[in-house]
């Protein structure tokens, strides 16, 4: 066996930085020795090591296949499968490992904040909080593990938690906007209106330029029909974000209510040009058409509307309203028959117009800067 073909010196070359060498090392080994699972091993880990993960996974595997004692190798194939975002196989290889654990081990809190984010990575909130709560309460110092927390316990409808999450994370940071705005979101789904205005208010205060802070604020107050200021919160937010496409619709809609609809209209439009799925913008347009005579624009947007909010009482009623006006008696009929079957749901919750088309809330996943680095 060549010197260079060895265990050793591939080992060697690794830890004098030389991966590319260490690379041609191991390979040079599984020509001769194609059984040897440290080679497998190690080769992953120099495609880990550059960000590779996808090209790591196979070659975790084959080393695990063929040794898999190998101490740490399952581990370092779950964060391969973590970091390259394949979440659900990366739980896979977690939870054996974590049933192995002893209790309070550095390494089950580890795999307790792995397997929490990989869920919450999965937008599988009910499923990330418990995992979130047990390494928060491990870690009394870390904040992005509650801020985690209350986001999973938000969208799993688990307010308490929320609030719960919301006074730790006082503790660690006496003026963190995003933590106001969680708390307010849960206090609207408790129906505490003038609770959740005032911690969006406190929001603002900490933090003005935190997304979605002043749309937060300004739908509370358009919900209560406080108009004027609404208004200067949704402006507010167009200054932070001039593509704000909620906070384009909702002035538009504050201009309905006032009978401005000529003022609505552009705004309506250039919504809907930025995020076409904002049911509230084609609703408001099909208003308008309407109102104005353009009955077949108004079925247009009306439609595209219903498609978007089957469950909205308000689309069906308005879509009744113009097929009698268009002499469809019978479809006029239908409508007012789901109308009628419809009570109207929650879609007006701060937390649903919150999370349409924003890029503040999330989606993909792995928000928490988690130290996770391969053995």
């Amino acid at each position: 066996m060549d010197l260079a073909a060895t265990p050793g010196a591939a080992v060697e070359l690794e830890q004098q930085g030389k991966f590319p060498e260490a690379e041609s090392a191991w390979r040079a080994l599984l020509k001769t020795h194609p059984q040897v699972a440290e080679a497998y091993a190690h080769l992953a880990l120099l495609e880990a090591r550059q960000e590779r993960y996808k090209e790591a996974v196979p070659l975790y595997r084959k080393a695990l296949a063929l040794n898999p004692a190998m101490p740490g190798l399952r581990l370092n194939l779950g964060l391969a499968l973590f970091k390259g975002q394949e979440l659900k196989q990366a739980i896979l290889e977690f939870q054996p490992l974590l049933k192995a654990q002893v209790a309070d081990s550095p390494e089950r809190q580890r795999l307790i904040i792995l397997i929490g984010m990989a869920y919450y990575g999965l937008t599988e909130y009910a499923s990330a909080a418990p995992y979130l709560k047990e390494a928060a309460q491990n870690d009394a110092q870390n904040l992005p593990l509650r801020l985690a927390l209350a986001h999973s316990c938000l969208w799993s409808k688990q307010y308490q938690c929320v609030l719960n999450a919301y006074h730790e994370i006082l503790t660690l940071n006496a003026a963190s906007a995003e933590a106001d705005m969680l708390a307010g979101e849960a206090l609207d789904e408790l129906k505490d209106d003038v609770g959740a205005t005032q911690m969006f208010r406190d929001a603002v205060k900490a933090n003005p330029k935190e997304p979605n802070v002043h749309f937060g604020l300004g739908y509370l107050l358009w919900a209560h029909k406080q108009y004027t200021e609404a208004i200067g919160e949704f402006e507010a937010e167009l200054e932070n974000d001039p593509k704000h496409a909620q906070s384009l619709v909702y002035i538009a809609d504050t201009y309905i209510q006032s009978n401005k609809d000529g003022d609505a209209v552009p705004l309506l439009k250039m919504a809907i040009k930025i995020n076409p799925s904002l049911a509230l913008a084609h609703l408001d347009l099909g208003i308008v058409d309407s109102e104005t005579g353009r009955s077949e624009d108004a079925l247009r947007e009306l439609t595209i509307a219903e498609k978007m909010t089957p469950d909205d009482v308000n689309v069906h009623w308005r879509l009744a309203r113009l097929y009698r006006t268009l002499g469809n008696k019978d479809q006029a009929k239908v409508e007012l028959d789901k109308a009628s079957t419809l009570t109207k749901s929650t879609d007006d919750a701060l937390l649903k117009r919150m999370q349409e088309g924003s890029a503040h809330l999330p989606q993909s996943q792995t928000p928490l800067s988690t130290p996770v680095t391969e053995k």
